[in-house]
This record gives C-alpha cells, sequence and structure tokens, in this order.
C-alpha cells in the first residue's frame, strides 16, 4: 500500500482532526480501512478505492488450521475464519471483491459442504466487501443491526464518494445484542462491543473450538485504526479488548482482524499498549495541549518498536486516540 499517503505531514493532522483519524485510509497496511460503504460500483468507481481493491486482492491466500473443523484464511483484506461440517460451512469476514474466485477455490477445497452463512465482524471493505458474491452462492449474511444500517447509507470521505451497498449485498439478519448459533456441533456465541473500532463491531466466540474471531477490535502487531466517522472511539476499543480478555482462556486462540493468531497473553499486551498511550494523551489533552503537542511528547516511544510496523507511526495512532477521546469540559 505504499502508493497511497497523504502529500503532507500537514495535510494528515488537518484531516484527523476534522475526521477523527479517518485519513490514514490512505497508508494503513495490511488492511485498508475505510468508513465506506461497498457492495456495488458507483456509476464512476473511485480509481483509489478500485486499486486498493486490486492491491490487496492480490495477495495470496493462507490457510492455518486452528481446530479440527475450523480454519484461519488469512492475505487479500481481514482474517477469515471457517467453521466446516455436514450442515454447511460458517464464514467469518471476506476478503476484497477481487479475492473471490481464489476465496471460493480454497472454500470448496476444504470440504464438499456448501456455504451455509456468513457473518461479517463490521462493515469496513475489507472484511464484508464480498457479501453479494457470497449471497449469491447460496450464503445467508448475519451481522450486528448498524452493520446493514452503514452499508444502505451514502458515504463521502476525503474525497471519495461511495454509494449505498445494493439489496444483496446486505444482511439478511441482523441481531442488536447477542446471538447464539447451534451448528455442525459447535456453539457460536455473536457478542455486540459499544462502539470501539467502529459502531457495528462483534465478536465471534467458537466455544468448542476456543476460538475467538475479534475482527478489528484485535490489530494484532500494529497501532489499530479508529474509524470515528462511525463513532469508533479508543476506550470502546480498551473496552472490547478487556471484555475478550474475560471471554479467553490460556488455550484460546485469538484472531484479529488484522496480524497473525494470538493468545491471551497477546491480547493482554494489546490492551495495555492502548491503554497506556490512552492515559498519557487524556493527561495532556484535559491540561489543555494541542495534537501537535501531544505528538511531540513521543508518547508512544517505547511501543513503537513493536507497534509502528505497520504504515501507521505512533504519532499518526496518537492522532487517533486524542481526536476520539473525550475529556472533561
Amino acid at each position: 500500500m505504499n502508493d497511497f499517503r497523504f502529500a503532507t505531514r500537514r495535510g494528515f493532522f488537518r484531516t484527523t482532526a476534522l475526521v477523527g483519524g479517518a485519513a490514514l485510509i490512505a497508508r494503513y497496511a495490511p488492511g485498508v480501512e475505510t468508513a465506506v460503504a461497498h457492495g456495488r460500483q458507483a456509476p464512476a468507481p473511485d480509481p483509489l478505492v478500485e486499486k486498493m481493491r486490486a492491491q490487496l486482492g492480490a495477495a495470496p491466500i493462507e490457510t492455518t488450521k486452528l481446530a479440527e473443523s475450523v480454519v484461519v484464511l488469512s492475505g487479500p483484506g481481514g482474517n477469515i475464519v471457517v467453521l466446516t461440517g455436514r450442515e454447511g460451512k460458517i464464514v467469518v469476514d471476506s476478503f476484497v471483491q477481487p479475492a473471490w474466485p481464489r476465496l471460493k477455490s480454497t472454500l470448496d477445497g476444504i470440504d464438499g459442504s456448501p456455504i451455509k452463512t456468513l457473518i461479517d465482524t463490521h462493515w469496513h471493505f475489507d472484511h464484508a466487501d464480498n457479501n453479494a458474491n457470497f449471497r449469491a452462492a447460496g450464503a445467508g449474511i448475519l451481522a450486528h443491526e448498524n452493520t446493514r444500517k452503514r452499508l444502505t447509507e451514502t458515504h463521502d470521505l476525503l474525497g471519495m464518494h461511495f454509494e449505498p451497498a445494493p439489496p444483496e449485498a446486505l444482511p439478511t439478519e441482523t441481531f442488536a445484542d447477542r446471538r447464539s448459533v447451534d451448528v455442525n456441533g459447535e456453539q457460536i456465541i455473536l457478542a455486540y462491543v459499544p462502539p470501539a473500532h467502529t459502531d457495528t463491531d462483534i465478536m465471534v466466540h467458537f466455544t468448542k473450538a476456543n476460538v475467538l474471531h475479534m475482527g478489528d477490535l484485535f490489530f494484532n502487531g500494529t497501532y489499530p485504526f479508529i474509524d470515528a466517522s462511525t463513532k469508533g472511539n479508543i476506550n470502546g476499543m480498551i473496552g472490547g479488548a478487556a471484555r475478550a480478555l474475560q471471554m479467553a482462556d490460556d488455550r484460546t486462540k485469538i484472531v484479529p482482524g488484522h496480524g497473525p493468531v494470538g493468545d491471551r497473553g497477546a491480547l493482554q499486551k494489546y490492551r495495555t499498549m492502548m491503554l497506556t498511550i490512552r492515559d498519557r494523551v487524556r493527561a495532556q489533552k484535559t491540561k489543555g495541549a494541542s495534537l501537535e503537542q501531544v505528538q511531540a511528547s513521543k508518547a508512544t516511544a517505547e511501543f513503537d518498536a513493536g507497534w509502528g510496523k505497520g504504515r501507521m507511526t505512533g504519532s499518526d495512532f496518537v492522532a487517533l486516540v486524542y481526536n476520539t477521546l473525550e475529556t472533561p469540559r
């Protein structure tokens, strides 16, 4: 994603101040996160979005077995978890549109069962871009009610225009807080998390296999993106990590939206990083410090080696924290 960067640092920080960090779309990898609705091409497709799709879609698909009937697929977008069995495949998230032929071939190669259900962890295009393709393949789509809402909206972001998704790309079933699905001898718990990465996030827990898919509530190894344009905020991210820690034990395999599969220890380190930086930024912002002043204080210094390996630097993450942090007036 090296081609997608802001022309100047001043332009980057001016934009994050306006949209609370959503400007990072132009330079974040491995998954490009946007507060946009996808599912059908607009009358005049945005060249930048199409280029992002093409570049993400070209990544190879890697398959890792997590349990007897559970695998994780990674590569052309957010990580995918697949549960197999005689009742049909349950798939969590769906990569970007150009990856669909290879994704369908990979799914068909796991076993001969049909695709039964697609679950969207949230509404961003690198996770929900293939909704229409899954429906055409005969699958139902299950998501939080806010995911359906966001996909039906028009979004203008950073000079880019996105039309609402067409009916065939919308979830066929939604829920408000919690849903339990019993299939293939597995109990799957879907739990809504109040606004964190977005206002559409859910965690998906395969209880028997002890696999927890956190979507973009968890970025393993890089600073997380927070979509303030759909009510994402740093306090929600920290709260989501805390909730996941309560659900997990020392044997739980925790699948992030981006990055390698982790465990409870990795998630604890992630929460500690966010909590420490949040507290430092909040202390300065409460005293009236500007974003530039907080960035100059190097609040992320000891975390940058471990978490700043993506396209988003510690300074960029501070901008997200600062602009999504409520402080006393």
